[in-house]
């Protein structure tokens, strides 16, 4: 019997204020543990929240560029339990009216083969169910050997920092489906500035809700959830290897429990963390130092005309006005930075299709070798789009024009400057190219006799002689064409 696997995701996505949700400490990271703290965010006696503005326009452009409705009212309010880091012993968030619900997204997945290459792309469509606005735990940091010399501290700079959670219907059938989702929303939160959404830095986390039924079940199966997904590549393969666990127990006559669950990398299992038989009753309430947060539609479309052009809505018209693939126009906006970067570099040498292909290629090889972005490139796109002109425009080969970009990556001078310290001006001078090739021709005699013989093979032996002899500087095309002449006359 075929199993069918269900996945629901929360990603909670720490939004790009400069200070905290409900008071003034920074958000920066790596700062001195516990040196962003206050009274507010340590939640000593008497201290007030002040809802911070910035978190409510970001939150709003991270609602919009997700396809969910902006609530007009929404209600703070205090989701009670207890831990190490959550200083007051609740956490303000949002429960029964959120700020934003019922969003629909359409992205683009498919299956991956062993090396993780993808397939066949195809569009689905996601249920989101609700972004709401909360502030953030603090942090338990851990040392030492369990049960040796183990020791936990509390940094409690991350206690406050503005979160948007986000909640999924459980839509997702495959692990690749929710990998495809959860890079959507990073890129999406990156391309609208509501968030940097880094997983490394912890200011993008996931928790997947995993269970599996057999198909033509309407039921659910028990569902576990998975926790200490710090990569998507790490979920993706806690969900794969969940859902092996979950199909083998059920088909040798056990019973899932439904419980919390951790990924090991290094083991490639999960393990529990704890059980989960029950709901944990939170007793929200609304919170009392905080009035109802009311937003205008005035409000909602200031945020939605400040935004930028959505990554979908550019890579559909990266495809119809400059005739890209899909595949290069997704590479092309899978990053907003690098997205301008082509936009400006078509705009100089009027060529997408050459600057889609060195900018994939070339640019990119540079950039990951020095772990740099697209916009910290030291080769601007006005720059690319000038040797593009110059390729275009014969006056220096494809070849000899990446030994340019190397040289232009390293130093930050033009493509001009570089050609003429180095000499590699090329030749396009017909006179120049006839005489070169009246020399090679007179050297080879035999080969010329072959060629005219009908071994026309031999076209690329001569050219090569012919570029060997102008020191790699002769226009190969040129080359090509007036070889063709001389030997066929």
């Amino acid at each position: 019997m075929t199993w069918e696997t269900i996945i629901g995701l929360e990603i909670h996505a720490q939004l790009s204020t400069e200070s905290k949700i409900f008071c003034g400490c920074a958000t920066r990271f790596g700062d001195e543990p516990n040196a962003n703290t206050c009274p507010t965010c340590l939640g000593l006696p008497g201290a007030l929240p002040v809802l911070n503005r910035r978190a409510v326009e970001l939150g709003a452009r991270a609602a919009l560029a997700l396809g969910l409705r902006i609530n007009h009212q929404s209600i703070f309010a205090r989701k009670n339990y207890f831990y190490p880091d959550l200083p007051k012993g609740y956490q303000i968030s949002q429960f029964d009216q959120p700020f934003s619900a019922d969003g629909e997204l359409e992205i683009m997945t498919a299956e991956r083969d062993a090396a993780g290459h993808p397939l066949e792309w195809r569009p689905k469509k996601l249920r989101i169910t609700r972004l709401h606005l909360e502030e953030d735990a603090g942090k338990n940091v851990h040392e030492g050997l369990p049960d040796v010399d183990r020791y936990s501290y509390i940094d409690l700079n991350r206690a406050g920092v503005p979160l948007a959670e986000i909640v999924t219907e459980p839509d997702f059938r495959s692990s690749w489906e929710a990998y495809d989702y959860v890079n959507h929303v990073r890129r999406a939160l990156q391309w609208v500035g509501a968030s940097e959404a880094d997983m490394e830095k912890g200011n993008l986390r996931c928790e997947a809700n995993v269970s599996v039924r057999r198909v033509g079940d309407e039921k659910f199966g028990t569902k576990v959830e998975l926790k200490n997904l710090n990569s998507v590549r790490f979920m993706q393969r806690a969900v794969e290897f969940e859902v092996a666990r979950h199909i083998k127990l059920l088909e040798s006559g056990g019973r899932v429990t439904q419980e919390t669950r951790l990924w090991d990398d290094r083991a490639l299992e999960t393990r529990v963390m704890r059980s989960k038989e029950e709901a944990h009753d939170y007793r929200y309430f609304p919170e009392p130092d905080l009035p109802p947060l009311m937003v205008t539609k005035e409000f909602v479309e200031n945020v939605r005309e400040s935004m930028p052009e959505l990554p979908d809505q550019r890579l559909k018209r990266f495809v119809t006005e400059y005739n890209l693939s899909f595949s290069d126009a997704s590479q092309l906006v899978s990053d907003r930075s690098l997205a301008d970067y082509f936009e400006d570099t078509v705009k100089t040498s009027a060529n997408a299709r050459a600057a889609a292909n060195w900018i994939r290629s070339e640019l990119l090889r540079e950039l990951e070798a020095a772990g740099l972005s697209a916009g910290e490139s030291p080769v601007g796109p006005d720059r690319l789009g000038e040797l593009i002109t110059l390729i275009d425009a014969g006056k220096i080969s494809g070849k000899q024009a990446k030994d340019v970009l190397v040289a232009m990556f390293k130093t930050g001078k033009g493509a001009l400057a570089i050609i003429e310290e180095q000499g590699l001006v090329q030749v396009s001078d017909t006179g120049e190219i006839d005489a070169l090739i009246d020399e090679v021709m007179a050297a080879n005699p035999d080969q010329v006799a072959s060629y005219r013989s009908g071994k026309e093979a031999l076209i690329g032996f001569f050219v090569g002689q012919v570029i060997k002899a102008s020191h790699g500087k002769a226009n190969p095309k040129i080359v090509n064409e007036r070889l063709r002449a001389k030997l066929s006359a």
